[in-house]
C-alpha cells in the first residue's frame, strides 16, 4: 500500500495488462476498500468494513468474496452476474473460481459514509464510462476516486454501457469538487489539470 495522503492509500494491481488501481481510506479503527479487484491476497493485509465498487466490470469487482463479512456499496444500477465473465474470458483462459458478489448497499445520486469518524461521499453523476460510475471522495485529505472516468498511462476506454457524450460533463462536476489528488481507476495519481486535458473515448 501508499500512502498518497493522510490515511488515505493505493494498491496497484497488474495482470493480464490490466493496471489496475485500488484504494483504502482509513478512519479511527475502521477502513473502506475502493474497489475490490481481483487479487484475493489483497485480504490477508486489509479487512476493511466497506468496499465501493465504483462500477462493475470484471477487474474492479472479481476478488469481493474474499473480504467478507463486510458491506458493498455501489450505484443501484450496478449489476454483479455471470454476464462479467464473459469479459474476463477475453483476458484469461481459466475459469474464475469464486463467487460473485453483488452489492448490499446502492444509492442512487449521493450518500455520506462514516469511515471511523471520517467523511467519505459517494457520488454518481451521471453515465459515462458506464451507466453506474461511482466518485469516492475524500474531503478533508482532498483526494477523488475516480474508477474508470480517468485512466493513467493509456487512454480511457468506453465499456459496453458507456454514455461518452455526458462523460465531459461528468469530469467537470468531480473537478467541483476541487480535488487535489484524482485516483484514476488504471494508472498512477492524476491532478486535476490532467482529468481537465484528457481526452474523452469516442462512442463505439
Amino acid at each position: 500500500m501508499i500512502e498518497i495522503a493522510d490515511g488515505v492509500f493505493l494498491r496497484r494491481h497488474s495482470a493480464a495488462d490490466l493496471d489496475l488501481t485500488l484504494g483504502l481510506i482509513t478512519g479511527s479503527g475502521d477502513s473502506l476498500l475502493v474497489d475490490s479487484g481481483m487479487d484475493p491476497a489483497l485480504a490477508d493485509e486489509v479487512r476493511p468494513s466497506r468496499i465501493v465498487l465504483t462500477h462493475n466490470h470484471f477487474d474492479h469487482v472479481l476478488a469481493t468474496e474474499a473480504f467478507l463479512p463486510c458491506e458493498v456499496w455501489a450505484h443501484e444500477d450496478c449489476v454483479v452476474d455471470e454476464s462479467l465473465l464473459e469479459s474476463r474470458a477475453r483476458y484469461y483462459d481459466d475459469p474464475f473460481t469464486g463467487t460473485l458478489i453483488a452489492p448490499t448497499h446502492t444509492f442512487r445520486d449521493s450518500v455520506t459514509l462514516d469511515v471511523g469518524g471520517r467523511r467519505v461521499d459517494l457520488h454518481h453523476f451521471g453515465p459515462a464510462h458506464s451507466s453506474h460510475d461511482v466518485v469516492v471522495h475524500v474531503p478533508d485529505a482532498g483526494v477523488v476516486f475516480a474508477g474508470d472516468l480517468v485512466e493513467e498511462g493509456a487512454e480511457a476506454k468506453a465499456g459496453p454501457d458507456a454514455t461518452t457524450s455526458n462523460w465531459r460533463h461528468v469530469l467537470d462536476l468531480l473537478l467541483e469538487l476541487d480535488p487535489r489528488i484524482v485516483v484514476p481507476g488504471h494508472g498512477n495519481p492524476v491532478d486535476a489539470a490532467f482529468v481537465r486535458a484528457m481526452a474523452i473515448p469516442e462512442a463505439s
